[in-house]
C-alpha cells in the first residue's frame, strides 16, 4: 500500500512541473514566431527606398550614337518630335512633328502615338493607343532609340 501512496505523491508532484513545462515552451515558440514575423516584414525605410526608386523611371538615349547614354527625366509628361513646340524636339527625318508622348502615371512609364506618319514602337512592336512601359522595355520614335531605365 505504501508503494501506490509513494506513486501517487510523486505524480502529484510531477504533472505541476509537466504543465509548467509545455506553458514555457509555447511562450518560447510564440516569442519566436512574433521575432520572425517582424524580421520578414519590410522596413519603413525599405517601402520609401522602394517608392522613390519606383518613381524614378526615365529614357536612356540608345541612338543617336551622340547621345547615348543621355537621361531623359520625365516628371509629368514630355512630347517628342521635331517641332520646336515639343519637350524633346529632335532632328530627326523619320520624326513627325509632334510624334509621341511619354508620361508619368504615378511613378509608371506609358506612351503613346500621336499619329505620326512612321510609328512608335515598343520592343519593336507598333504601339495602338497607350501602352505601359517597363525598365527594360526598348522604344522608338523615328530613327531615335530609347531604353527605359530607373
Amino acid at each position: 500500500m505504501s508503494l501506490i501512496v509513494s506513486t501517487t505523491n510523486y505524480a502529484a508532484a510531477i504533472r505541476p512541473l509537466q504543465v509548467l513545462v509545455m506553458v514555457v515552451a509555447v511562450l518560447f515558440f510564440a516569442r519566436v514566431l512574433r521575432v520572425a514575423s517582424l524580421q520578414a516584414r519590410p522596413t519603413e525605410d525599405h517601402v520609401r527606398s522602394r517608392r522613390r526608386r519606383r518613381s524614378t523611371l526615365a529614357l536612356e538615349f540608345i541612338e543617336p550614337s551622340e547621345r547615348s547614354g543621355e537621361r531623359v527625366d520625365v516628371e509629368i509628361g514630355v512630347t517628342i518630335g521635331r517641332s520646336g513646340e515639343c519637350d524633346l524636339a529632335l532632328q530627326d527625318s523619320y520624326l513627325s512633328s509632334r510624334h509621341a508622348r511619354v508620361a508619368n502615371d504615378e511613378g509608371d512609364l506609358s506612351i503613346e502615338d500621336l499619329g505620326s506618319t512612321n510609328g512608335t514602337y515598343v520592343n519593336q512592336e507598333l504601339v495602338r493607343g497607350r501602352v505601359h512601359l517597363e525598365r527594360g522595355d526598348v522604344v522608338q520614335v523615328g530613327g531615335v532609340l530609347f531604353e527605359v531605365v530607373r
